[in-house]
């Protein structure tokens, strides 16, 4: 069963979208001071990646991570730093490893293909230091054992410095990724203020026209020929109204209106008398 959930681990990390802070081949550059610690004195970088990784609690330290079949048999509850510090010493590889591991499940990051170059040539040639290493049993010779475990020391010593950069990543040290923090506080705006809170101060108002524009003109231009059909247009203010003239003689002018009700000794009109 842990098998099984091991190898669906694996299969599910192929599936990760994230990626290192910096990679293995630019590990040194990104922090050269900690890849010489890590060099000359690994187990300790990968006692203090682990409880760091851990969140400086040591209350959660599995053997390996819990990615061994020995994991949580070892009486870690009991003593979490000693037996942290046993599995440094006797199983260097594996606790960089686990490490590892439990960076990459928790920020969902893939190793690249140049990592998996690097990490893959160095566990093949330390399966070759085995072989020969039976060999130098018979010939004497040591050479490529010690060159496996040369390249091993420096593959890990990147590997743990990589740890170190993501792990500053994910406690907010660098200053231009900041981790999540508090809002500022929020202050309603007054009436009587003369600008609202938290809005900027207003600028000078440009005036109209900007400097270096033509003032503007009139509508429609001076020289401008009018529309055939049209009458020419007039000065403003226009002239009084009714205009003179207005209305034409040709319409009789209206009377004078009559008070009402009409007066009592006004004499009636005459009527028309018929012919007898």
């Amino acid at each position: 069963m842990a098998s099984k959930q091991q190898m669906e681990k694996m299969m599910e990390r192929q599936n990760y979208r994230n990626l290192w802070h910096t990679d293995l081949m630019h590990a040194i550059s990104a922090d050269f001071p900690y890849c010489c610690f890590a060099t000359f004195c690994a187990p300790c970088a990968s006692y203090m990646l682990r409880k760091r990784a851990l969140y400086n609690d040591m209350s959660r330290y599995v053997c390996c991570g819990g990615y061994m079949p020995c994991s949580g048999h070892c009486g870690e509850s009991h003593c979490p730093a000693f037996c942290l510090g046993t599995e440094v010493c006797l199983c260097f590889s594996n606790s960089v490893a686990s490490t590892r591991f439990m960076l990459q499940d928790e920020f969902s990051i893939q190793t690249t293909k140049c990592d998996n170059c690097i990490i893959g040539f160095m566990f093949c040639l330390q399966q070759v230091a085995c072989i020969f290493s039976c060999i130098a049993m018979i010939l004497g010779s040591e050479e490529i054992q010690e060159a496996s475990q040369i390249l091993s020391c420096l593959v890990c010593a990147c590997m743990q410095t990589q740890h170190k950069v993501e792990l500053d990543k994910r406690d907010g040290k660098f200053g231009s990724q900041p981790t999540m923090v508090v809002p500022p506080t929020q202050q309603m705006s007054r009436v009587d203020e003369p600008v609202p809170y938290g809005y900027p101060p207003p600028s000078h108002v440009q005036d109209y026209p900007a400097p270096g524009y033509p003032p503007p003109q009139a509508y429609p231009p001076q020289g401008y020929p009018p529309a055939p059909g049209y009458p020419p247009p007039q000065a403003h203010p226009p002239q009084a109204y009714p205009p003179q003239g207005y209305p034409p003689q040709a319409y009789p002018q209206p009377s004078p209106p009559q008070t009402y009700p009409p007066q009592a000794n006004a004499p009636l009109p005459a009527q028309p008398q018929a012919d007898r």
